[in-house]
């Protein structure tokens, strides 16, 4: 496996997103490093609508690279409160920076308790 980076911190589904915990219940959510290596060169993001209300496990968008089209996964029950805009013009931050620029949606959590049903670092590179 290339050398890649599960920043402790974040919390991690067995779809390879990410959420990090943020202020008032709202976390914000991005794809791992192993999962925009895994999809080459990211082309097109799509996502889930500002105001749109998710269900854990619920497709909520798409990431196309130059290999192929993946669903994005909702992690957590709650509402999308915002989108990350830049990814419309340069979709490639998921690659180049997928723990911070790359960046896909923001949602505030409906149970902020269900956080700690989601992986942690080791146990998330256990399961890769």
């Amino acid at each position: 496996m290339p050398d890649l980076e599960f920043p402790e911190d974040l919390r991690y589904t067995s779809e390879h997103e990410w959420v990090r915990t943020g202020q008032d219940g709202v976390v914000r959510v991005g794809i791992t490093s192993y999962a925009q290596d895994a999809l080459g060169d990211v082309v097109y993001v799509s996502l889930p609508p500002v105001g749109d209300t998710l269900s854990a496990g619920d497709t909520c968008g798409e990431i196309e690279s130059t290999k192929s089209v993946s669903d994005l996964y909702c992690p957590l029950d709650g509402e999308v409160t915002a989108v990350n805009e830049a990814l419309d013009a340069t979709p490639e931050l998921v690659n180049s920076d997928p723990y911070g620029d790359g960046w896909m949606f923001e949602i505030k959590l409906s149970d902020t308790g269900a956080l700690e049903e989601l992986m942690d670092d080791s146990a998330y590179e256990e399961s890769l």
